[in-house]
């Protein structure tokens, strides 16, 4: 039985031609800055977003905890929302890396209304706020897309308090896709951006740090201190370069799909590549449905005792998106047996 996988945009394999440019990498060590190929996807990065400088670096949970580090000093206050992947999946590691404590407002979108009342200034025997981090796309809130309009707000509110933002772009090509927003209309917005290679867009391993000429400098240090320096990465960073040349646009495809797969489960309101499906008033809990579904051939991620979440990635082609909405519609009109 062949396998449709869901579980993840992660899990994708390299297409012929990601291979070939793997295989064709010119290297050097870029511990010394001298990996041709890893200087060149920086600088990509750099200008698709209109920053001075980029950073290769080897996850997106790395890249988001050197964010961090560089906005939010020790004993200093992160605010973010409760869904937030820098505080449910990098297991708590601005706190102990960063000496970061966090605030959370309420998950999901997130604007400057909501998020005002959260900030603490200096002076009141409280510990202070330096930074705001955003998630676009939002993983737990189904992959949804916050708006320009309220970027803009947070951007105003934060300036205005003296405190940054950052940008958990793990998903950002997917909202930039979505949205026909400019990366340059993204990146003049924050002061620090992270943003994978490795979701939607197919490459195997990596990540780009995206601010200023300086803060890139000092991330550098960061990563060598959390063990992310890389020798001849240029074989992974030529995946990366691949990606942004060649699977940007196509993440179009990713959203009708997983569409499609929302009309069938009844999800509304899918915005990019996540279907998020709430089984609470159902007869199914997550991880009864996902074990039935494997059963089935369909691979979905269990993100909660009664939620469970289908990502259409670059494996994932017409065929399959319907063989997964037809098999876990299925299940969910039926319910569990036995």
């Amino acid at each position: 039985m062949t396998l449709v996988d869901l579980r993840s945009d992660t899990l994708t394999r390299p297409t012929p031609g990601m291979r070939a440019a793997m295989a064709a990498a010119e290297v050097g060590d870029d511990v010394y800055g001298e990996d041709p190929s890893v200087n060149r996807l920086e600088e990509q990065a750099a200008e698709l977003f209109g920053h001075e400088a980029a950073v290769f670096v080897p996850s997106g949970t790395m890249g988001n905890q050197i964010c961090l580090r560089l906005v939010v000093p020790p004993a200093h206050e992160l605010v973010c929302d409760a869904d937030a992947h820098v505080v449910t999946y990098e297991h708590g590691g601005a706190a102990q890396h960063g000496g970061i404590q966090s605030r959370t407002v309420p998950g999901g979108r997130m604007d400057a209304d909501g998020v005002a009342p959260y900030l603490r200034p200096e002076g009141w025997g409280t510990v202070v706020t330096t930074a705001v981090s955003v998630e676009q796309t939002h993983n737990r809130a189904g992959g949804i897309v916050h708006s320009v309009a309220a970027l803009e707000g947070l951007r105003a509110l934060t300036r205005a308090s003296g405190i940054a933002l950052h940008c958990d772009g793990a998903r950002i090509w997917n909202a930039a896709v979505a949205s026909g927003t400019d990366l340059r209309t993204y990146g003049a917005l924050f002061d620090t951006l992270s943003v994978c290679l490795s979701k939607g867009l197919g490459a195997p391993v990596g990540s780009l740090v995206v601010t200023d000429a300086a803060r890139a400098a000092e991330a550098r240090v960061l990563r060598k201190r959390l063990g992310g320096g890389m020798r001849q990465a240029g074989v992974l960073a030529a995946a990366g370069s691949y990606a942004l040349e060649h699977q940007l646009e196509r993440l179009a495809e990713d959203h009708r799909r997983a569409a499609r797969i929302g009309e069938r489960l009844g999800v509304p309101g899918v915005e990019t590549n996540i279907v998020a499906v709430e089984l609470a008033g159902t007869r199914w809990d997550g991880p009864t449905l996902a074990v039935a579904a494997r059963d089935e051939g369909v691979l979905i991620s269990v993100v909660g005792p009664t939620r469970a979440r289908l990502v259409t990635h670059l494996d994932v082609d017409d065929a399959g998106a319907q063989r997964a909405a037809d098999v876990v519609g299925r299940l969910l009109d039926a319910g569990p047996t036995g």
